[in-house]
Parts: structure tokens; C-alpha cells; sequence
């Protein structure tokens, strides 16, 4: 839940927000062997390949679908596998399509990329992508069409954001936006402050518990969960109240802010005498004829 900075309310989007957190905790957790592609995200990877390879699109294959077996399906000469394998066995499926020298293109999670250590070229996006199954992977790519090791490719990037933010848009329901006077609190509104530790206390004589206010009604509206009309005594204690939360939020928030920039100061490694041997025979020509180029 949010604080209106321009009026200092709440509303009965935030509130819903939080009902939809509680209710997200129910549900079945999301694994990244379960991450179905969008078809308009699939989409725009393989009109990139296509483009970028000179491949034709009618020659890509998806082996990779619930029950299926790419280990003994049959692939036709000259295929291209542009899919979404199960991330657990990336490194499996990459390694069997390079013993049986099928050119492949495959999405791959981005923190684990490298980990196969294989003659791959690795185009490391991290491309946060929505899957069908609601889960946000953090996704890159991995194929054999290539002739770097690791390319960056920022076209590639911008076509599946834009069509990931396609998803979400159409995904995303909009909810009305309220705010109240300080003559009205809610149960989100004073949970929000506990949260913080503001202690407040309402006496009976100072409120009286409503669903909506007249203005609501004439429009059909109400309040989320309904709240309580204040006297303005209490009205200037809720007002206190939310300022007081507002600070300490502000205040845990550069806190969180500071703790991650800590953490996230880098641990500068060093190359041994092994390494530095290694990097000064790197592109040399007796590098270049070990490797075959």
C-alpha cells in the first residue's frame, strides 16, 4: 500500500493491492520448468533469428511441450530448435543438440548462463519476460548459429521487452484510484500505520462506522471493506498518524536503499599468474591455431 503524496490518503486501490498480495500467497508456486512462451514473445525471438542468421522460419522446430521427448523426436535436415526448454536440463539439451549437430536458438535463464561452459555463443539479454504461467523469469539466450562467444544484442533485447509489455498491458486490471478526506480511515489505513509502529486509539464517540460516503453512492461506489466518518478532533489525530507513518516509511525505504547499495559493492577478484599466462596467449596466432580458426 501507497501513500497519495499529492493528498495524503489512501485509496481503495491500495487496498485491493494488498488484498491481492494476501491471496497471492495461496496459490501454487511457479517453477521455471513451467514457463510457457507468449506467442507474441516467441514471435519476435524468431523473427530476430531469422533476420539476424539468414534462417528460414519454416525450418525452426518447438520440441519442448508438456510430455513431449526432444531426445527421440524426429528432427528434419536442416532444422533450426527455436524453444523454451525446461531450464533445469539447459545444459543437457544443449549438449545433445551439439553431439547430434542440430543448430538450435534457446531461450536460457540469465544468472546461469555460462555455467555449461560449452562452444556455444551466449547472448546474455536478461530479458524479464512474463510466462503464461504468470512467472517473471529474468531470461537470455544461448545458440550454436553463431560465431562469438558472447555477443550482446540490444535489438533482440527491444523486441522482447516490447512485446512482454504487450502482455502485461493486456494482463492489467485497472483499478479506481480513491482518496478520502481526513473526516475517513480505513482498517488498511491503521494497519499501515502499525506497520510502522504509530500507535493510535479511536473512542466511539468520535466516529461512526460507514460503507460509503453520499458522494459514493450516487455514483454506485463504496468503500473498500468500509471505513469510519471521524469528528474533526480525530480527523486531525488520523492526519497526524499518516504523516507519522509517511516519515518512517520514507525513512525505512533509504535504509533498504543503503543496505542494498552495500551490498551490492563489488569484491574486486584478482587474475593469478596461471590466469595472466593464459590471457597473454589469448589471441595470439598459435591461440587461434589450437582452436581450429
Amino acid at each position: 500500500m501507497t501513500l497519495d503524496t499529492a493528498t495524503g490518503q489512501i485509496g481503495l486501490f491500495e487496498e485491493a493491492e494488498e488484498y491481492n498480495a494476501f491471496t497471492d500467497k495461496f496459490k501454487a508456486k511457479k517453477t521455471t520448468d513451467d514457463c510457457y512462451t507468449p506467442e507474441n514473445v516467441y514471435n519476435a525471438v524468431a523473427d530476430w533469428v531469422s533476420n539476424e542468421y539468414g534462417v528460414d522460419k519454416e525450418t525452426f522446430v518447438r520440441p519442448f511441450w508438456p510430455g513431449g521427448d526432444y531426445q527421440n523426436m524426429k528432427y528434419p535436415d536442416g532444422c533450426v530448435v527455436v524453444d523454451n526448454p525446461p531450464f533445469s536440463i539447459i545444459t543437457q539439451v544443449q549438449k545433445y543438440y551439439l553431439e547430434k549437430e542440430i543448430k538450435f536458438f534457446l531461450f536460457a535463464p540469465t544468472l546461469t548462463l555460462f555455467s555449461g561452459k560449452l562452444d556455444v555463443e551466449y547472448l546474455p539479454c536478461g530479458c524479464g519476460i512474463t510466462y503464461e504461467n504468470g512467472a517473471n523469469v529474468n531470461t537470455s539466450f544461448v545458440t550454436n548459429l553463431g560465431r562469438f562467444r558472447v555477443r550482446g544484442c540490444p535489438e533482440l533485447y527491444k523486441a522482447v521487452e516490447r512485446a512482454n509489455k504487450e502482455n502485461l498491458r493486456k494482463g492489467k486490471t485497472e483499478l479506481p484510484k480513491y482518496s478520502y478526506p481526513d473526516n475517513v480511515i480505513t482498517a488498511a489505513m491503521v494497519a499501515r500505520w502499525t506497520k510502522y509502529g504509530v500507535e493510535y486509539a479511536l473512542s466511539p464517540a468520535d466516529c461512526t462506522m460507514i460503507s460509503a460516503l453520499d458522494s459514493q453512492r450516487e455514483q454506485g461506489k463504496a468503500i473498500f471493506g468500509s471505513g469510519a466518518l471521524l469528528s474533526d478532533r480525530a480527523a486531525a489525530e488520523r492526519a497526524a498518524a499518516e504523516r507519522a507513518a509517511a516519515e518512517r516509511a520514507a525513512a525505512e525505504r533509504a535504509a533498504a536503499e543503503r543496505a542494498a547499495a552495500e551490498r551490492a559493492a563489488a569484491t574486486k577478484w584478482a587474475l593469478s599468474d596461471r590466469e595472466k599466462a593464459i590471457v597473454a596467449r589469448l589471441g595470439t596466432k598459435d591461440a587461434a591455431e589450437r582452436s581450429g580458426t
